[in-house]
């Protein structure tokens, strides 16, 4: 489960980079807020996963 979780995080982290990076090209400031928020909560579950492997090790 572990590895779904941190490919879940891998790929919300990547969308949200590029609706950032969409946004900022149109103008879009909504997007880009979006995108970063995206990229937030990948972060926040990377570092919850990580978290959870050193307490397994």
């Amino acid at each position: 489960m572990a590895k779904e979780e941190k490919a879940r995080a891998k790929k919300e982290q990547a969308k949200g980079k590029a609706k950032e990076a969409v946004g900022r090209v149109v103008g879009n400031e909504r997007m880009t807020a979006e995108g970063k928020a995206d990229q937030a909560k990948g972060d926040a579950r990377q570092a919850k996963e990580k978290g959870k492997d050193t307490f397994r090790h």
